[in-house]
Formats: C-alpha cells, sequence, structure tokens
C-alpha cells in the first residue's frame, strides 16, 4: 500500500537528521515528508543540505496544523496510508511494518502506537501519566472506547482518514480530540505496544504552567467535540 510518514518539526536541528536516516535504513520502502514548522534553527537549512523531503511553513502554526499539512499532502497526492512520527527522534520506525500488518489483519482505520501496553522503554514523567490516564478516562466516559495512549504522536491512519483529518483536525494539542473525532466517526482504532525513547533534543511543547493549560484544554475539547458531533447528527 502507498504509505507516508509525515514528520512535523519545529525547532528539531538535534534529531531531525537522524530520524530520517532511520527511515532510509529501516523502511526505506515508505515515502516521507517532513512539515517544517517555521522553524528558527537550522531545521530547514539542515534539510536542505542533505536533500531530505520537506515542505516548509512560513510561521509556525504549531503541531495540529503542521500535521494537517502533512494530511493534505496524503489526499493531494493518492496515498492509502499515513504515519505520523514525531520529529524529536522518540519513535521507532521499525514497528510501522508491524503495525500496518495489524491494521490489515484486523481491519482498523488507525493504528496508535502505545507506551502504555506493555511498559517497556520510556514512559514519561509520573505527572504526565496521571494526566494522560486522566484523559483515556474521560474520552472512555465520553465515547465508550478505552484508549490507554491517547496523547501519542506515533499513528497511521487509512485513506478514510486521510480524508477525514484532511479537511477536518482539531487545534493546539490534536492528538486526544482526534481520537474522539474518529471514535464518533465509528472508526475501528487498535494500540499496538511500542516502546519510545526520550527526545533526541529540542525542548518539548508541553512544560510547567502549560502542562495545566493543556490539561483544561484537551478535556474541554474533549466535551465539547463530543456534543458538537452528537448534535450534527
Amino acid at each position: 500500500m502507498k504509505t507516508l510518514i509525515i514528520i512535523p518539526a519545529y525547532n528539531e536541528e538535534a534529531a531531525i537528521r537522524k530520524v530520517v536516516e532511520n527511515i532510509r535504513n529501516r523502511c526505506p520502502q515508505y515515502h516521507y515528508i517532513i512539515i517544517n514548522d517555521g522553524s528558527l534553527d537550522r531545521t530547514e537549512q539542515i534539510c536542505k543540505e542533505q536533500g531530505f523531503f520537506y515542505l516548509t511553513l512560513p510561521v509556525n502554526v504549531g503541531i495540529a496544523g503542521a500535521v494537517q499539512t502533512g494530511y493534505k499532502y496524503a489526499q493531494r497526492n493518492g496515498y492509502d496510508l499515513a504515519v505520523q512520527i514525531d520529529g524529536d527522534g522518540q519513535h521507532d520506525v521499525g514497528y510501522i511494518s508491524q503495525m500496518i500488518a495489524k491494521m490489515q489483519e484486523e481491519n482498523a482505520d488507525i493504528a496508535i502506537g502505545s507506551r502504555f501496553i506493555e511498559k517497556r522503554g520510556f514512559q514519561s514523567s509520573k505527572a504526565r501519566r496521571t494526566g494522560i490516564y486522566f484523559l483515556s478516562t474521560l474520552i472512555k466516559i465520553c465515547t465508550g472506547k478505552r484508549i490507554y495512549d491517547v496523547t501519542s504522536g506515533f499513528r497511521i491512519v487509512n485513506r478514510r482518514f486521510i480524508e477525514y483529518y484532511a479537511q477536518d483536525y482539531p487545534g493546539d494539542y490534536p492528538e486526544p480530540e482526534a481520537i474522539v473525532m474518529a471514535l464518533e466517526s465509528h472508526a475501528k482504532i487498535l494500540e499496538y505496544p511500542v516502546m519510545m525513547r526520550e527526545r533526541g533534543g529540542g525542548t518539548s511543547s508541553i512544560y510547567s504552567w502549560r502542562s495545566i493549560y493543556y490539561m483544561i484544554k484537551v478535556s474541554l475539547a474533549i466535551i465539547v467535540c463530543r456534543l458538537s458531533l452528537k448534535i450534527r447528527r
């Protein structure tokens, strides 16, 4: 199946070269596109010097806008599957083929690489794990479906959801809300156990007081998303 790996990147000069080298060495059968989200460091320069496939957004629009740009690219170029990975080197691309095979076996629409199935590798801080569990429980209450790693940026979607997310994708911190949107559209979502690494460089967009804002914003967004989708029906 024609597969595109989408790599949103903002100020990832320390990791982006290794991310692409891993793709070229471990899964060269897949295409990739870096969405350089208005980086202020050498991310674009490295992409240009190394001959990487990339698009540069003229300003920083955030993770949601960068990822949706990747979905639009996948839609317009006829891809069957789109893989989202982070540009910081946390995600092991060696799992991609396994996740695709599991999707096909279970006829799933979306596969999420989950840290919390086998609980191996980098597990994030205790505070973040607590927040993720809270969001997981909120999604379970709203949709009836338990997804454990709701903030994982390592996921694969089929053609149906390439089309969907290219047209409508949640803003700001999109991963949990995108799950709700998919579940309300009767998506079959599976979680696949993966090991993740610590960041290979750069800085997370969620830190200190922003983690409080993140929890409040995402919780409200999940509830509003659920209500709005019900009203549309």
